[in-house]
């Protein structure tokens, strides 16, 4: 799937701010309608720039939001969406998203998974929240991951060095299928097929990780290889599969998945939990959990929940 090209994220802009004044005509409405259909990317920049406006919602009315929007002429996207991600920060907009997120070459909202098939014929998934940077020349393939978590299949048969980049330091696949996961003050490596090299970014230190195993790369180099989760690609099929965890952790990994507010009474974060949970539908999931553990769903909104005792 190709990235949303400069022109039509501003077409979907000007659509935005047509739709949203109020003074749209029938015939203008008319033409929207054929816009979107026109194109697959016209659909995948509507979805995009809904994911901001309803960040934008929450903060402020549909005056305001137009206001945020409106600019005077066309601008080529890097611009449009700095000014865009730069106001919404000082809404507080970028509490759950880095502002550099959303000048990504690819981006993914939260609860939403998307599957590229790149040049090479490496497919990238990611996965919710996550921004990827993409980087092929004609010496080298460089994906650099700056926020959320990717699963990388690479092909077979391009000479070019692929490599994975992250903060914390480089991985060098060969020949294999693995996670990247960017947590705090550290990426998740996991290897599902094959093995892949880990540089440390600062310790200068390499190695390589076999199939089945996992290890975190700090700033203070690598950590102790770990067997890696039966189901650590599961979001990828999109359920989240847990084995004996705390409930703080399930809570955390579901609230990744979700617009808005989900939170849990501390008192409850030690209880384990197993199962499978759908990830695109976190309601469900969440209702899932009340046979299995003594807790009550709380919903304040659909974007402020939070699990307490029961």
């Amino acid at each position: 799937m190709n990235a949303v090209t400069h022109r039509v994220l501003d077409e979907a802009i000007d659509w935005q701010l047509c739709l949203d004044s109020g003074d749209a005509t029938d015939q203008e409405r008319q033409a929207f309608t054929a816009w979107l259909a026109a194109h697959p990317e016209h659909a995948r920049a509507w979805q995009q720039l809904g994911g901001l406006d309803q960040q934008l919602a929450v903060a402020e009315p549909a005056p305001a939001r137009r206001a945020l929007l409106r600019r005077p002429t066309r601008r080529r996207l890097g611009s449009s969406l700095l000014v865009l991600v730069l106001l919404g920060g000082l809404l507080g907009l970028s509490a759950q998203r880095p502002l550099s997120d959303f000048l990504a070459d690819e981006i993914t909202a939260r609860g939403e998974q998307r599957s590229l098939l790149l040049p090479d014929q490496t497919r990238v998934h990611l996965n919710s929240a996550s921004a990827l940077d993409i980087d092929f020349t004609a010496q080298h393939r460089h994906l650099t991951l700056r926020s959320g978590e990717i699963l990388v299949e690479t092909a077979k048969g391009d000479s070019r060095p692929l490599w994975v980049m992250t903060e914390h330091g480089r991985l060098r696949p060969l020949g294999t299928r693995f996670l990247v996961r960017l947590e705090e003050g550290a990426t998740r490596l996991t290897v599902l097929q094959s093995s892949v090299a880990a540089y440390a970014q600062t310790a200068g230190e390499e190695r390589i990780i076999e199939a089945g195993e996992q290890v975190m790369i700090g700033l203070n180099g690598l950590g102790t290889s770990q067997a890696a989760s039966y189901a650590a690609d599961a979001w990828s099929r999109g359920m989240l599969v847990v084995d004996d965890v705390p409930l703080g952790e399930f809570i955390a990994r579901l609230g990744e998945q979700r617009r808005g507010y989900l939170g849990l009474d501390p008192r409850l974060a030690q209880l384990r939990i197993s199962g499978s949970f759908p990830l695109h539908d976190t309601d469900l999931a969440l209702a899932a959990l009340v046979p299995s553990v003594p807790v009550r769903i709380q919903r304040y909104t659909d974007w402020w929940v939070k699990v307490v005792p029961q």
